[in-house]
């Protein structure tokens, strides 16, 4: 029988998901997935390929204030909601659809913009030609720290016992996930899709979208980005995790963008302070007072 999952499992290691199943399942289908190292989530091969196709870091989510945070955008492929939602938002109701991964953008110039995770195409079914599409951008998390070194200790000698506080140990990087990726395709690839007039969508986890700022909401038929905000909850009967949709918050493309390059600002008074500091250190450490310079 497999090990429940409880919050003292929970807190022992970072690995919420090994191969697609947490380390307390020990069923023969975790088992089989964890020995061969394939992945349950449609990736581009059988196997998981993340990081190092031979040696792949089999990690799909990891354990962070009692949440699973997904690290992998693979992840976000089970049973293929994401582009189901997608066109759920851009098209009727009766629409011929289908999802294209890994589209190359170009600008005016022949510049790569950088590559669409999916399209999702609108067709006509008897003539076969694309009436419309909208754009899914996936953004899982980026780890700081050491995952591999748990990971490697643990795919070594499976156990759902297995503990880990080793150095360096891994956490979500969530600053860099948006400062790195989620804000540049915005600029991108956004701006090149709201200038064409066509509906985006992304794809992130909630805890991802609460550590951006506030986002100005407007009516699904005003909106130009759909944030489909999904979660991992667990499915006690099977001790395996499933991806749900938890909320939808619909933006337009300026205001969303705006807000989210648009740095928190800190108090003056703290800068002024950090100049203070700075000068009588300098001072201090002068030969002499320089003396102050003619400006005019």
């Amino acid at each position: 029988m497999a090990k429940k999952i409880t919050d003292s499992n929970i807190q022992k290691q970072p690995m919420a998901e090994v191969f697609g199943f947490p380390i307390s399942n020990e069923g023969g289908k975790a088992q089989r997935y964890r020995r061969l190292k394939l992945c349950p989530f449609g990736n581009v091969s059988p196997n998981c390929t993340k990081d190092k196709a031979e040696a792949p870091l089999g990690v799909c989510s990891v354990f962070y204030n009692n949440d699973k945070v997904i690290t992998c955008p693979v992840r976000f492929r089970e049973d293929w909601l994401i582009v189901e939602n997608a066109a759920n938002f851009a098209f009727p109701s009766n629409a011929h659809w289908t999802a294209l991964s890994e589209i190359k953008l170009k600008d005016l110039d022949g510049q790569s913009a950088g590559n669409i995770d999916y399209v999702v195409v609108r067709y006509d079914p008897i003539t076969k030609i694309i009436l419309d599409f909208v754009s899914v951008e996936v953004q899982g998390v980026y780890i700081s720290g050491n995952l591999r070194n748990a990971f490697e200790n643990y795919i070594n000698n499976p156990s759902p016992d297995f503990e880990w506080r080793g150095k360096n140990y891994p956490h979500p990087d969530y600053l860099s996930s948006s400062r790195k990726r989620l804000i540049p395709q915005m600029l991108s690839k956004g701006g090149i899709f709201k200038a064409w007039g066509k509906k985006q969508c992304v794809v992130i986890q909630v805890s991802f979208y609460n550590t951006l700022p506030e986002l100005p909401e407007v009516p699904i038929e005003q909106a130009d980005i759909a944030w489909f905000l999904y979660d991992l909850k667990l499915d006690t009967d099977t001790n395996e995790y499933h991806l749900v949709l938890i909320r939808i918050v619909y933006t337009e493309f300026s205001e969303a963008l705006n807000r989210v390059i648009t740095p928190r600002v800190g108090r003056i008074e703290d800068f002024i302070g950090e100049l203070q500091e700075k000068f009588e250190e300098k001072e201090h450490h002068s030969p002499e007072t320089p003396r102050q310079l003619d400006l005019f």
